[in-house]
């Protein structure tokens, strides 16, 4: 069963005791995750792990990025495809198609558009409907704020920041387009993508894609490979020529590549996670004059470490 737990109510019920067991030197959200104790990180699967190899840059130096792909109920029939994908060592080969300033990085087949030279995907994908973009989660509580331009409220399930409202069998929710967040490509509805093009955000959270697009995962290693590659100069950020995309050689799911390092996410359902939120709402250190008195959801981004042997 998943657990949801109100930032808003976290902070109100489990302020006062968490701060004051933080100590004197937890006077940032960097001090709150730097003293979270062991049995609040949660490991990340490997199997749940996407692991992209870029072509070398004009150095020679290697490009990784990992991805961690969106956990149940979310988002299952797109992660699904992309795991058939992986399988089949389909997306070995194909580029970085689009990088828009502010906006996204898009990668795919670049002649995906043309049925005569296109790549023929692997047998066995699912087409998704567009009543997925949203899962039932049942009876929530109140989120993380009531000014959420975007949602009714907002939360954090499972480590991942969602929008809440109402839905047909009660309450809905569905996962937002923040920084680093992982969505399917697609044509007009009432397509939704097979997971064969995938985006990730760089710039502002377009939250307008929010229940327009399917959101599949999110960058938790590598983002740096993505957001200083060159902007494209074509329309809306497609680069105009082969010579400028970026090669991907290839993406393997985590549990296939030998050395990988572990990864965990603070539990958003631990006490240090909730001081951590407050202190992204509340700044008070040496820098600061005014605390805000509140944060956007997006701007809680959900702390994620690496973990060698």
């Amino acid at each position: 069963m998943h657990k949801f737990f109100s930032a808003l109510a976290i902070c109100t019920f489990l302020a006062a005791p968490l701060l004051a067991d933080e100590g004197p030197s937890a006077r940032t959200p960097n001090d709150v995750v730097a003293a979270a104790p062991a049995k609040d990180w949660v490991r990340i699967a490997p199997s749940n792990l996407l692991v992209m190899d870029l072509a070398p840059d004009g150095s020679g130096k290697g490009r990784r990025v990992v991805i961690q792909l969106m956990p149940a109920p979310f988002s299952q029939g797109w992660t699904g495809n992309i795991r058939k994908l992986v399988s089949a060592r389909w997306y070995d080969g194909i580029a970085v198609v689009r990088v828009q300033d502010n906006y996204v990085v898009q990668w795919g087949d670049p002649e995906g558009e043309n049925p005569a030279k296109a790549k023929p995907l692997p047998k066995g994908l699912t087409a998704v409907p567009e009543d997925e973009y949203v899962a039932s989660i049942g009876k929530a509580g109140a989120g993380i704020s009531s000014k959420d331009s975007y949602a009714a409220s907002a939360m954090f399930v499972d480590g991942w920041p969602v929008g809440v409202g109402p839905g047909a069998s009660g309450t809905a929710a569905w996962p937002l387009h923040c920084y680093g967040a992982v969505g399917v490509g697609r044509n007009n509805s009432p397509d939704t993508g097979t997971g064969a093009e995938l985006y990730a955000v760089i710039g502002q959270a377009p939250r307008q894609l929010d229940r327009n697009i399917a959101v599949v995962g999110r960058v938790i290693s590598g983002m740096e490979n993505l957001s200083a590659l060159p902007r494209g100069t074509g329309e809306i950020g497609f680069y105009k020529t082969a010579a400028e995309r970026v090669a991907i050689r290839s993406i393997r799911m985590g549990s296939e590549v030998p050395g990988l390092p572990a990864y965990e996410y603070l539990s958003t359902d631990s006490h240090s996670f909730a001081a951590y939120l407050d202190k992204r709402a509340n700044r008070k250190d040496d820098f600061y004059i005014q605390p805000a008195g509140g944060v956007d959801v997006c701007n809680v981004p959900v702390p994620i470490r690496e973990v060698r042997p």
